[in-house]
């Protein structure tokens, strides 16, 4: 696999090696050693997520404050366009966010580690989002900084609408309002 860095050290765009022909392709989507290597430390995944979302639908910027977790995520089908903002306010990059195109054509992952907010927004038709993570959900500890806070000026893509919200994102708090992680 081909590990690229982004302008965040810790968050890591992964791309593995794709075999294909006219029959279609295979790749190895995971694997424990290589990851490990990549990233520098142990990693244990706890739980497996599956979404599916339509065009324009934005779903973030999601984080516990306990529990935190880690993502590996990709994009099985369709196209997102998938943010990590580091909100540990040691880190020489706080505040900042990296976003990256992940689709079914690029097979790119991103790796998120805890520490980070996290979101993303369905550019094509619709999309199937699978992310592995380092904890169990806990909703109780579930935290959401709004998409559109002007203090990180995310360079979402214009999609030709407004992004389709939940509740629960609409409610996000400014980054003033927000609790993180030392």
């Amino acid at each position: 696999m081909n590990v690229i860095q982004t302008e965040i050290p810790d968050v890591l765009i992964i791309e593995p090696k794709v075999f294909g022909d006219a029959r279609g392709f295979f790749y190895e989507s995971f694997n424990q050693r290589a990851f490990e290597e990549a990233v520098g430390s142990k990693v244990d995944f706890v739980q497996d997520n599956h979404s599916r979302s339509s065009k324009g639908v934005l779903r973030g910027l999601h984080y516990q404050v306990q529990q935190a977790q880690g993502k590996l995520v990709r994009a099985v089908r369709g196209a997102v366009f998938d943010v990590a903002v580091d909100i540990r306010k040691s880190s020489a990059t706080f505040g900042k966010w990296v976003g990256v195109e992940l689709s079914e054509d690029n097979h790119r992952q991103l790796w998120v580690p805890p520490g980070f907010a996290h979101g993303f927004l369905v550019l094509s038709d619709s999309a199937d989002f699978l992310y592995k993570t380092t904890n169990y959900y806990a909703p109780a500890h579930e935290r959401c900084i709004l998409w559109n806070d002007a203090s990180l000026d995310i360079a979402w893509p214009d999609v030709g609408q407004a992004p389709a919200l939940s509740a629960k994102d609409s409610a996000g708090l400014s980054m003033k309002q927000a609790e993180f992680f030392e």
